[in-house]
């Protein structure tokens, strides 16, 4: 299982805040070039969020004895599946197309754009550690669901990392993209 002291926990160097501090968060929906496309892009940010903290909390409700085995089971795999399969594409799509228009338009930035994809490899071996797991707790609900809290437990732990991963992620990669995007006046 990825560990929490594995993953970046240091924020963005100072250098790659510079436009941010030019277009600070509070005044991205009110400016000019902030367009559709960008509150798509920080509205699929908001759902990874929830996703990740529904997942952390039917752990902890299923680990309380508040919800039965085949419920959570069911949840775990349509929420987990939600959040694995829409991280990978909008990683995968980042990397090879959002993160390029940044570079393009403003190579200051580069530095910072590379510690993203860095962490969206980090995000992937993530990823399959908790896929792995939640597999498990999905079978165990079927096979033996006595079994099945130890494996939940492990699955709690998987969650708290993504949650926390992105946190930091996230934050970052809206705080280094969208000043680029209005500054550039892209997406629009």
């Amino acid at each position: 299982m990825t560990n929490l002291s594995q993953i970046r926990t240091t924020p963005m160097p100072d250098e790659m805040h510079q436009l941010l501090q030019t277009y600070p968060r509070d005044s991205w929906e009110a400016h000019p070039n902030f367009k559709e496309a960008t509150r798509h892009w920080l509205g699929a940010h908001r759902m990874f969020r929830q996703l990740a903290e529904v997942i952390r909390t039917d752990a902890e409700v299923f680990l309380d004895g508040e919800r039965e085995a085949n419920d959570y089971a069911a949840r775990l795999g349509h929420y987990g599946n939600m959040l694995v399969r829409n991280l990978h594409g909008h990683h995968g799509w980042e990397d090879h197309q959002y993160f390029p228009e940044l570079s393009k338009a403003d190579p200051r930035f580069d530095r910072g754009l590379e510690i993203l994809e860095t962490d969206h490899q980090e995000l992937d071996q993530v990823l399959d550690g908790f896929t792995t797991s939640a597999n498990r707790v999905i079978q165990l609900s079927h096979l033996d669901p006595s079994t099945m809290r130890k494996e939940a437990s492990t699955l709690h732990r998987h969650a708290e990392t993504i949650e926390a991963f992105l946190a930091r992620h996230l934050e970052d990669e809206e705080d280094l993209a969208v000043p680029i995007i209005l500054h550039h006046r892209l997406r629009g």
